[in-house]
């Protein structure tokens, strides 16, 4: 696959900072790159080496000196870079364009138009399939179940009964989604098993990422608003309602009926007890303990999280501690005690 470079800079909405004619076959780091490649400088820790660098154009933000070598010139660098990988991961990323043979479907489902069942999928009784998805190997949807138009789901993903999705949402290996919230009480000797009747709900535009979880709610909902991204083996616990374009990354796990709310941002190995409420904006920093409630535009880091200046004053207290114990000893020698 080929293209210009001036129709590199239509593709992304930037100025064209070369020669118009120039061909690109392909998209690699700075460090890979060929002469055939796009590169993208999007951190300026880098920009050492757009001296060495083989590439034969740099996708680059305003202000940015490019020592006279090709570029495309535009603001947000990473939407650009995602955009030109889009267009050179077509052909790697082709979907299988008909439906297995081994695919089951049961009675009453819906299947749209254009959809494809990948080898042994499994869609139950009444279930919904919109327009234009694709199911992967070993996928399986639960009876009642509702499914967007223009999802993915690739191999071994989960959606168990009575669960309702958007459109556009992408799930990749391994993700369940309606498994049963934990719930037990302890009765008579052994913990007794609450029955998890509720559903859940996501909307349109959801991505989650491998092997991650949302629980089915005890009763009502489980709920992740539209646009909201989550990265791997993420738990989301029953009734947990999460809002719209929020991001976590992997490894979070929050606990049942916290509501959580819209554009939120969530570090890796973040841990969330239940029932708190999270304000919109809030932005909570990796391997952080959220034990209580989290006002709009916090930013918090740290176990348990606290407003994170104060963290970084307790981090850098906590180094000081060995030489300050050391002081200590010597004063207490001097003063005879």
């Amino acid at each position: 696959m080929k293209i210009t470079l001036s129709e590199i800079a239509s593709l992304v909405n930037g100025q064209l900072q070369g020669p118009a004619g120039l061909t690109i076959e392909g998209v690699a780091g700075l460090t890979e790159a060929t002469d055939k490649d796009m590169s993208f400088l999007g951190n300026p820790k880098y920009a050492a080496y757009i001296d060495t660098t083989k590439a034969a154009a740099l996708l680059v933000a305003p202000g940015v000196d490019t020592h006279g070598r090709p570029a495309v010139v535009l603001k947000n660098t990473a939407w650009g870079w995602a955009r030109l990988l889009e267009f050179f991961g077509r052909e790697k990323l082709k979907h299988p364009a008909t439906t297995h043979p081994t695919a089951v479907v049961g009675a009453g489902a819906r299947i749209g138009k254009n959809v494809v069942l990948g080898p042994y999928v499994v869609v139950e009784e009444n279930a919904v399939i919109g327009d234009d998805s694709i199911l992967y190997a070993h996928s399986y949807v639960g009876r009642n179940t509702q499914v967007g138009s223009q999802c993915l789901f690739y191999p071994r993903v989960t959606v168990r009964e009575n669960c309702k999705i958007g459109d556009r949402c992408v799930f990749q290996p391994g993700v369940v989604i309606g498994g049963d919230g934990y719930g037990f009480t302890f009765h008579e000797g052994r913990h007794q098993k609450i029955p998890q009747i509720g559903t859940v709900e996501i909307g349109d535009d959801v991505e989650l990422q491998a092997n991650t979880t949302v629980d089915r709610a005890t009763t009502g909902v489980t709920r992740i608003g539209a646009g909201t991204k989550i990265d791997n083996l993420v738990q989301i616990a029953h009734n947990v309602e999460i809002g719209e374009k929020c991001l976590m990354a992997a490894l979070c796990g929050i606990a049942g009926s916290t509501k959580i709310g819209n554009g939120v941002t969530m570090g890796a190995m973040t841990g969330v007890v239940g029932h708190l409420k999270i304000g919109d904006g809030a932005m909570i920093g990796a391997k952080s303990g959220i034990t209580k409630d989290v006002d709009p535009g916090a930013v918090l880091w740290g176990m348990p999280a606290q407003p994170m200046r104060e963290e970084l004053k307790m981090q850098a207290l906590f180094r000081r501690l060995p030489r300050i114990l050391e002081e200590l000893k010597l004063i207490r020698k001097r003063v005879g005690i």
